[in-house]
């Protein structure tokens, strides 16, 4: 008899998620990871239940904004230069997938996936008593200029297309929902069945919580490697191995570094991303405003005001880019009038396929293996979901969609290097 069920290496909101679905079940689970769950990534996002986003940041755009994106500080979107250097088939297959027909069909599988984002997240909610933490007031996205609005409409009737509701807005009607706001707006959408997090950390602190009620165990320690032997799986934990039916390797942008997990063989990079917090200024708005020209979301949350977005296409273990932070600081004194300087920044690792598609499914090595990660911008929305599927996976039940596209075996871009970028 093996030691676990399964073994989930990575505690943010996919391993937590996972784990707690699988705890429901009845399984026997075991939950790894040598911080806090719920502090890393998870912690750090818009707080926003984006169901509406399925339009990947691979976008035709892209190849127009090239220069700019690579030596420019006034861009939402930024890449290192010696990193794409280093890196170059990762690059050219981010691109290849900013090709229109490719973005579009990245749009439909995350569309796809997003449609059952609720279903799986929900039941999480009610498990952890944590129904407090959300509010239903929507999401609204503001344009200042026609220019960046009529850039959005293919996308915004793409999103129609996929029957995901939203209401067309002038600038002043945005107003009206959010006079705090001081920016011009030309145009806005309102998500209005959208729903946002007070608290992404304590949402996965309840999760957790639950998780171990119902007798989950939980070891504050890194998954070093994992070796597929017949029916089971060694799992190295700080030099201990333990023996599991499944493990699931769910830690995020780190899940390169679990050896034998077949996940060194993934293009796996990073979007580093970028929050403020102005802790006295959560009254600013009253629900999440996403400013599209900015590339940021500014939003009310329990701790205060934060400012959260941008992509940074670089290095993992690089250090804080200042130039990031300076560029938020920016926009947000644009967006809202008299605001104070910020009372901290954060930097968080959201992990990212060339494809911008998450990895969910059986290891090339083992089906005693499942994927689970490069969720993007997306993990605090699919986590629930994504959770469940892990759990049908490890049960060998097939779940109640094709998640073929998004599996660990696809083919990731025409120049993508399956030893990683």
């Amino acid at each position: 008899m093996t030691d676990y069920d399964i073994v989930v290496a990575g505690a943010g909101i996919v391993g937590v998620s996972t784990a707690l679905h699988a705890q429901m079940r009845g399984h026997r689970v075991l939950l790894a990871d040598p911080n806090l769950p719920g502090s890393g990534t998870s912690s750090g996002n818009a707080c926003t239940i984006a169901t509406y986003g399925c339009m990947p940041i691979n976008d035709p755009a892209v190849f127009g904004n090239l220069p700019k994106l690579m030596f420019g500080k006034d861009s939402p979107l930024s890449v290192s230069l010696p990193y794409a250097l280093r890196n170059p088939r990762w690059m050219l297959s981010f691109l290849a997938n900013c090709r229109l027909t490719k973005s579009r069909a990245i749009a439909g599988y995350l569309a796809q996936l997003l449609s059952h984002a609720e279903a799986g997240l929900n039941p999480l909610i009610v498990e952890a008593g944590a129904e407090d933490l959300f509010v239903a007031r929507g999401q609204l996205s503001v344009w200042s200029t026609s220019a960046g609005f009529d850039g959005a409409r293919a996308g915004l009737e793409f999103r129609r297309q996929q029957g995901i509701p939203f209401t067309e807005m002038s600038g002043a009607e945005a107003k009206e929902l959010e006079p705090g706001l001081d920016l011009p707006i030309e145009h806005a959408i309102h998500f209005h069945q959208a729903r946002h997090v007070s608290d992404p950390q304590e949402l996965i602190r309840r999760m957790h919580a639950r998780f171990a009620q119902l007798g989950g165990h939980t070891r504050p320690a890194k998954v070093n490697a994992t070796q597929a032997h017949g029916d089971l799986v060694e799992v190295e934990i700080d030099g201990d191995t333990i023996t599991a039916n499944r493990a699931v390797i769910a830690a995020g942008a780190f899940s390169r570094q679990i050896a034998g997990a077949g996940t060194a063989q993934l293009p796996l990079g990073v979007e580093r991303g970028y929050h403020l917090l102005y802790t006295q200024d959560a009254h600013r708005v009253t629900r999440p405003v996403g400013w599209m020209e900015g590339g940021f979301y500014a939003t009310p949350m329990a701790q205060g005001l934060r400012l959260a977005g941008t992509v940074e296409i670089a290095q993992l273990n690089a250090g804080p880019n200042q130039n990031r932070i300076n560029y938020l600081a920016r926009q947000a004194t644009q967006m809202f009038q008299d605001l104070p300087q910020h009372d901290s920044s954060w930097l968080g690792y959201r992990p990212t396929m060339p494809d911008s598609m998450p990895v969910i499914g059986y290891s090339p090595h083992s089906d005693r293996i499942v994927h689970a990660f490069g969720h993007q911008h997306l993990g605090l929305t699919l986590g629930g979901i994504t959770g469940r599927i892990v759990t049908d996976l490890v049960e060998d039940r097939a779940p109640n969609f094709a998640i073929s596209a998004y599996s660990p075996s696809r083919s990731f871009g025409p120049f993508a290097n399956r030893s990683g970028p």
